[in-house]
């Protein structure tokens, strides 16, 4: 069976969707000031593999646990629901067909505990 990984297109789609999904966070005053110092280049390459890793294109996550990735920010329910947002926006912009983004939906709000360090 094909993991959502493979559904979503692989190695292309992801790269994809994270340049786009950074586009959008970057343009939302909501959320884009935790990226204000950030060396964004290297947080996109952190974002790629952990979604390959999320949507089973990896067997394995060498990063940060969400928690720990998280704990030094000020996170609301607002932040997060933002954040959820762009990434569900991206995927429609990308053609991403409705089944799967409800399966990356499912995968966001499984990480809300430890992104928000609950």
């Amino acid at each position: 069976m094909a993991t959502l990984y493979e559904k979503i297109g692989g190695k292309d789609a992801v790269e994809a969707a994270v340049g786009v999904f950074y586009e959008k966070v970057m343009a939302d005053p909501v959320v884009n000031h935790f990226f204000k110092d950030v060396d964004m280049e290297r947080q996109m390459g952190k974002q790629r593999f952990f979604l390959t890793y999320a949507f089973g294109g990896a067997d394995h996550y060498e990063g940060k646990n969400m928690r720990d990735a998280h704990k030094h920010l000020d996170l609301t329910d607002e932040h997060f629901q933002a954040i959820a947002n762009h990434l569900t926006a991206t995927l429609k912009e990308l053609n991403v067909p409705e089944d799967l983004i409800a399966e990356v939906d499912a995968i966001v709000d499984s990480t809300y505990d430890d992104v928000m360090n609950k």
